[in-house]
């Protein structure tokens, strides 16, 4: 035994301990014991994810898993302890692990009262996002799915800004519940087809046209997973709940709260379960993706809100992403998959440093500030470089992005996908327009009414250490991207090019090896997994 056959668990167990610990420190007036304990375990959390890239095999058989624990749990119904990392999940693993002393950092001085609540429910919410990354069992998966909506529900009704946070904490719970119901309804179908939750079995399944012959019920089955997920990236027009949570959520849970959790979810197991399904329904996921860029950077384009304007940019960002994997090809897989890590980052800088404004001037609204940039002259500068990585700057990590998914959807075997990836298009120019009209607004021009009366100050020592690690990865993700690609690009090809049958190429218009297809259809599927270990 060495780490590689505990390391999964060991950064589950992290953050759960630590939140365990915390939760039993008596919380005192005006000392920052809880945020100290916090930061340190995310810093070891941090440290074990780092694990993963120093020994992944980049040259392994693509589709396969790595640092498998797979022990037996329940016997009946056949559930199990299957954790396991592969090119889509590694990076989101240490994303997650990246951002978490982050967002304790920018919460030090933000958070003052019940501070053991707020850095345990952060903890938890940190557990629930690695073990979403890393489950391999469907139910224990959905435990994981679950468990994010209650610490991210009591962070925004409880440490919310305005007396609207419960509202927006309940409109959150709402969206993010119901369909999560639907969900698990749809697994529970699976295993009374299958006998089993193991995703790599029902992979192989799905491979060999296994899993049921009923074809409704497989169409409504991956409707549920579909839906689920695709109101937590959120998928426009699924994103009514998306405004008002940005706007209450504290700076630490609104960097992970769009965006990773739902596109890793149509990533692995909509495409993964329903490989067919999921080609069939993406010339209209092209087209809302399309759609929600566009909407998403015309309503920034007119908000006086930054917080509203961080919101919509949002929508525009997640919905690049999907427009890109759902062409289903390799470039446009390897590109959604990057700008997931792309859009995470320069998220969380974004909320960071509007954080930062707000706790010196205490306002979000854009027309209160003014000619800042001689006052502070290192937040400026911040701000500019995360404003061109967001609006795609060669040379920074969000061009990569952007430039693959865009090439990807110029290569997609659906139909009209030019004419999306024209609409797509123009949400980098909304994009630059909005972005670059805040910049203006808030440190060039007349001084405003709050830069007139409030002082401020510029970064501070605990600022810049949150800042300049951000700042850095923008251009080293610019520059060195084949240090994450040859992670990704072994889940990209591998889902790009996965088996269909003539009768679904025709449907889509793709040209499929017929040595292929008559593979998927002619495979003897594998007997059912009644719970022995793969």
């Amino acid at each position: 035994m060495n780490l590689d056959h505990s390391i999964l668990t060991l950064i589950l167990l992290a953050p759960l301990v630590g939140a365990g610990v915390l939760a039993l420190i008596p919380e005192r007036a005006g000392t920052k014991i809880h945020a100290i304990g916090a930061l340190i375990v995310t810093l070891v959390t941090l440290g074990l994810t780092l694990h993963l890239p120093w020994h992944f095999d980049y040259a392994a058989a693509r589709g396969s898993f790595q640092f498998e624990q797979n022990c037996p749990w329940i016997a009946s119904p056949a559930i199990r302890y299957h954790l396991g990392v592969d090119g889509l999940s590694m990076w989101l693993i240490v994303l997650a692990g990246f951002l978490a002393p982050i967002g304790v950092l920018a919460s030090w001085n933000a958070v003052k009262e019940r501070t053991k609540l707020f850095y345990t429910l952060f903890l938890l919410q940190q557990v629930a996002m690695l073990g979403i990354f890393l489950a391999l069992d469907l139910f224990l998966y959905y435990g994981f799915w679950e468990l994010s909506l209650i610490p991210m529900t009591l962070l925004i009704a409880t440490f919310g800004r305005t007396e609207n946070r419960r509202k927006a904490a309940i409109k959150f719970f709402l969206y993010a519940f119901i369909p999560s119901a639907i969900l698990l309804v749809a697994m529970l179908w699976l295993y009374a087809r299958t006998g089993t939750f193991d995703l790599p079995t029902l992979q192989a399944l799905a491979a060999q046209h296994a899993i049921s012959t009923n074809h409704t019920a497989l169409w409504l089955c991956s409707l549920a997973f579909l839906a689920a997920f695709a109101v937590k990236v959120p998928i426009f027009p699924l994103h009514g709940w998306l405004s008002d949570a940005v706007q209450e959520a504290p700076t630490a849970a609104v960097m992970v709260l769009a965006g990773k959790l739902g596109l890793y979810s149509i990533l692995r197991f909509s495409f993964g379960i329903f490989p067919e399904q999921s080609r069939h329904i993406a010339p209209w996921l092209i087209a809302l993706g399309a759609i929600g860029i566009a909407y998403g950077a015309l309503l920034a384009l007119i908000q006086t809100d930054l917080k509203k304007l961080a919101a919509f940019s949002t929508l525009s960002h997640v919905s690049f992403i999907v427009l890109g994997i759902f062409t289903f090809t390799t470039m446009g897989i390897d590109g959604g998959v990057y700008q997931i890590l792309n859009e995470s980052l320069v998220g969380a800088a974004l909320f960071v440093l509007l954080g930062l404004l707000y706790e010196r001037y205490g306002t979000y609204d854009i027309r209160d500030y003014g000619g800042l940039a001689t006052k502070h002259p290192w937040m400026v500068t911040m701000f500019v470089i995360t404003t061109l990585a967001a609006v795609g700057l060669p040379m920074l990590n969000g061009f990569v992005g952007e430039f693959l998914i865009l090439s990807g959807a110029m290569q997609s075997v659906f139909s009209n996908h030019i004419l999306w990836t024209v609409v797509g298009t123009t949400g980098v120019i909304f994009g630059a327009a909005y972005m670059l009209w805040m910049i203006q607004r808030i440190f060039y021009g007349k001084l405003g009414l709050r830069s007139e009366e409030v002082k401020g100050w510029d970064l501070c020592a605990r600022e810049h250490l949150e800042l300049w690690p951000l700042a850095i990865l923008f251009l080293v993700m610019g520059l060195a991207s084949p240090v994450w690609m040859q992670a990704i690009d072994t889940y990209g090809a591998a889902a790009a090019n996965h088996p269909v049958t003539a009768e679904d190429a025709h449907q889509v218009g793709a040209f499929v090896d017929p040595s292929l297809a008559a593979a998927a259809v002619n495979k003897p599927a594998p007997p059912v997994n009644k719970g022995a270990q793969y």
